[in-house]
C-alpha cells in the first residue's frame, strides 16, 4: 500500500486514531509543550490501563496479539464506534493460517435482467467501487456511472462528479472510509494496491483522509445531488449484496419533487433506451 504501513497495520491505526483525540476529550488538561497532535502514547496507555512499554510495543509492531480486553480498553480511549471496534479487532494477527476465498466480482445474469426492469437508477459495483453494470437511468443520472469507471476515482479526480455531489467533502470522506472498511485486511489484492497507489499520487484529499484510517459502513442512506439538466435531487440509496457484488439503487420519495424529476429524466432517455 502506498502509505507503507502494511507490515504493521495495527500500529498505524493506533497512531492515526490517537492523533485525532484531543486531551480535553478524555479529561486531560491541554497545557504543556505538546509536540504531537492528539494524545501521547503514555496518555493512551494510562487511560487504557496498560504499561507505556507495552503500548509502545503495540504501536511498533512488536506485539501482534493484544487480548480482547486490551483492545476494548483501547477502543474506549480512542472513542471508536462499533464499526471501528470491529475493524480494530480485525487488525490483530491471528496465529492460525487462514485460507482466503477468492473473490469473483462477476455480474450474475439475473442482475442484468433486473437492471433492465427496474424503473430507478441502478447499477452493480464491486468492493473497490468499480462499476460493473448499469441501467440507462443510472448513466443519465451520472455519466460516470458506466462499466469500467471507478466511483472513488471519479469522486476524487473528476470535477463534474465533484460538482454532482451537493456535499462533496462529506461524500469523499464517507467513500474513503467505506473503501477501507470493505477491503478489510485484504491489503495485498492487486486491484486495491493499484487504486490506492493511483489516488495517493493524484489526490491530496485522498492522502489526507486515508492517513486518518477512518472506517465506516456505506450501506444506504439519503443523498442530495445536483443534476445538470433536472436540477437538485434528494435520493435514497440502498445497497443489496448479491454474491460478491453489490446492487445499488437510487430512488426518491413517492410524489416528491425529486420523483417528478427522475420521471422527467427517464422520459428524456426513452427514445435511446438500450437496456
Amino acid at each position: 500500500m502506498s502509505d507503507g504501513t502494511e507490515a504493521n497495520r495495527l500500529g498505524a491505526y493506533l497512531r492515526a486514531r490517537r492523533g485525532l483525540i484531543t486531551p480535553e476529550q478524555v479529561g486531560i488538561p491541554p497545557g504543556g509543550n505538546r509536540k504531537v497532535p492528539g494524545l501521547r502514547r503514555e496518555e493512551v496507555a494510562m487511560l487504557a490501563g496498560v504499561s507505556a512499554d507495552y503500548y509502545l510495543r503495540l504501536e511498533r509492531g512488536r506485539d501482534a496479539h493484544p487480548s480482547p480486553q486490551v483492545l476494548d480498553a483501547l477502543a474506549r480511549v480512542l472513542r471508536l464506534d462499533e464499526v471501528e471496534r470491529d475493524y480494530l479487532r480485525g487488525l490483530v494477527v491471528d496465529s492460525r493460517p487462514v485460507r482466503r476465498r477468492r473473490i469473483r466480482e462477476r455480474v450474475p445474469d439475473r442482475l442484468d435482467q433486473l437492471l433492465a426492469a427496474v424503473g430507478v437508477p441502478a447499477f452493480v459495483e464491486g468492493r473497490t467501487f468499480d462499476v460493473l453494470a448499469v441501467n440507462d437511468l443510472a448513466t443519465a443520472l451520472s455519466p460516470r456511472l458506466r462499466p469500467g469507471e471507478n466511483r472513488l476515482r471519479s469522486l476524487l479526480l473528476d470535477p463534474e462528479e465533484q460538482a454532482f455531489h451537493k456535499d462533496w467533502t462529506a461524500s469523499a470522506a464517507g467513500f474513503i472510509a467505506a473503501f477501507r472498511e470493505q477491503i478489510g485486511d485484504d491489503i495485498g489484492d492487486p486491484r486495491v494496491v493499484a487504486l490506492v497507489g493511483e489516488l495517493s499520487l493524484a489526490s491530496g484529499r485522498f492522502r489526507e483522509l486515508w492517513a486518518r484510517h477512518d472506517v465506516r459502513m456505506l450501506e444506504g442512506g439519503t443523498t442530495t445531488v445536483n443534476h445538470p439538466v433536472v436540477g437538485e435531487l434528494k435520493l435514497h440509496r440502498d445497497k443489496l449484496p448479491i454474491d460478491d457484488v453489490l446492487l445499488v439503487l437510487y430512488y426518491a420519495d413517492a410524489g416528491s419533487e425529486s420523483a417528478e424529476k427522475l420521471a422527467l429524466l427517464s422520459s428524456l432517455i426513452q427514445p435511446n433506451q438500450t437496456s
